[in-house]
């Protein structure tokens, strides 16, 4: 029997979004669902790589995500591998642009976010996302993130609606404790984790996740980040 889009895309999506290669003070974290709505200055590049594994499905995910900011804009590339109960090798762009807010100080930013993905190994039509990222900094060490937007499954094209709440609480300059509450590809999914920041340019990340109802599946997540400043090597 053939393996449709939607069960390798419910192994896929517990780990992360496409859209993400973000930087900055309020930053989620690289594999985290909710995107905030921060950007790369220009001149600035960064690496983000993660693995997930679901232990009920026994599937894991490898993610590489570079990205640059070029502009008013950031670019990147994300490219994603399924192995276990499914397989899929997810590639496609991305863009991010934050039109209010991008002041590092700002207490509201807002972004637009899309991207496009194609499984070149089971073909079928590009899927993608699109979405808008609100960031409101509550308090100092407080952050909230929101996301609205739309999911178009890879293979088929299906459109599904995407949306997200997050918390993140800077317990030390260096620490950011993280929890979402996101919907994607019509699943609901519950997310815990933290960012720890180990020099100026460099952070890990880890999370484990519920998702969706009854057994459901639970997927743990371990991510790296590193951001190089080009504008220091000129």
């Amino acid at each position: 029997m053939k393996r449709t889009s939607v069960q390798i895309w419910r192994a896929r999506w517990p780990a992360a979004l496409a859209c993400l290669a973000v930087t900055a003070a309020a930053r989620a974290g690289g594999h985290f669902e909710v995107d905030d709505a921060g950007t790369l200055d220009a001149g600035q590049c960064q690496l983000e790589l993660w693995d997930s594994h679901g232990r009920r499905s026994n599937t894991n995910l490898a993610h590489v995500g570079p990205a640059c900011g070029v502009g008013m804009v950031e670019l990147g590339l994300n490219m994603d591998a399924v192995r276990g109960g499914a397989k899929a090798d997810l590639l496609g762009p991305q863009a991010k642009w934050t039109f209010f807010g991008r002041e590092a100080n700002a207490p509201l930013s807002a972004a637009v976010s899309a991207g496009a993905q194609k499984d070149v190994r089971g073909g079928g039509r590009w899927g993608g996302q699109g979405l808008v990222a609100l960031t409101w900094q509550a308090l100092e060490p407080l952050a909230f993130n929101a996301n609205l937007g739309a999911d178009w499954l890879p293979g088929d094209g299906t459109r599904t609606s995407r949306g997200g709440l997050q918390l993140q609480w800077n317990v030390r300059p260096e620490l950011a404790l993280i929890a979402e509450r996101n919907r994607s590809f019509s699943q609901w999914g519950t997310r815990v984790g933290f960012s720890w920041q180990l020099a100026p340019q460099t952070s890990i990340d880890a999370s484990v996740a519920r998702l969706g109802l009854g057994a459901g599946e639970t997927v743990y997540t371990l991510g790296l980040n590193q951001v190089f400043d080009l504008r220091g090597s000129r």
